[in-house]
């Protein structure tokens, strides 16, 4: 008799901060069924407590048959962070993503919430938080042990430039931070990002160009802010501005 295989379509995506845990990371993963598991790891392993950890959960997870990928980042930069899970969150948009807010540090779990709130787009994302059975305290050995239970949480979303402003962000970054509104017209017709048919194509490029993404990045996001020095309207990008490339970009 033959028999056809049905077609997986969705794998079942788990990534987890790795800091001073063991269970809280293998355990959920196991009990969910995972196939596979993004572990973020600190860019510099020498400077890294958690650095033992790794190996260890690493062999329980392939004992289970889960395949794991370690994603570096800087686990002390918030949005270095948001970025490593937002970059995940995309490569893995047909599967669903489930990512564990209790395996790190507090500024990890704020960065992994954050990034589920910003880039659900596919409502594929799942953020949940695992309530160790026993603490421990830190000694060199994992906090915790076992788990109690796993909670879903809900995902509120956060708001985020559309992607011509991510695009405008983009270019004032690369050119240095700073760039004069004649160059960003420039560029901004090139990158499409803003579409001027008119009689009077400067007038109307500006005109297109304040509307569309100077304002907006001003006066809404707060990205960037415009000087005039002379007969020149220098666009600078902020802090702000500058946090936001380090994920959006």
């Amino acid at each position: 008799m033959n028999t056809i295989e049905p077609e997986i379509t969705n794998l079942r995506i788990h990534i987890a901060p790795v800091g001073y845990e063991i269970d809280r990371i293998v355990l959920p993963a196991k009990k969910m069924k995972a196939d596979k598991m993004f572990l973020l790891v600190h860019e510099n392993p020498s400077t890294d407590k958690a650095t033992k950890f790794y190996s260890k959960i690493e062999k329980k997870l392939e004992k289970l048959n889960i395949d794991v990928v370690k994603e570096y980042h800087n686990r002390l930069d918030l949005f270095k962070i948001i970025k490593s899970v937002k970059e995940i969150i995309e490569r893995e948009k047909q599967n669903i993503v489930y990512v564990n807010l209790a395996s790190g540090s507090k500024i990890q779990s704020i960065a992994c919430m954050m990034a589920c709130q910003m880039f659900n787009d596919n409502s594929n994302v799942h953020p949940f938080y695992v309530e160790a059975k026993e603490y421990l305290g830190f000694s060199g050995e994992p906090i915790s042990t076992g788990i109690r239970d796993i909670q879903q949480v809900p995902t509120y979303e956060i708001q985020r430039p559309v992607q011509k402003l991510v695009t405008a962000l983009q270019i004032i970054q690369e050119n240095d931070g700073k760039i004069s509104k004649k160059e960003m017209a420039k560029f901004a017709l090139e990158k499409k990002i803003i579409s001027v048919q008119a009689e009077n194509m400067s007038q109307a490029t500006f005109a297109s160009l304040d509307k569309n993404i100077i304002s907006p990045l001003e006066n809404e996001w707060g990205f960037i802010r415009v000087e005039k020095v002379g007969r020149t309207r220098w666009i600078h990008i902020t802090s702000e501005g500058q946090n936001a490339a380090e994920f959006l970009i």
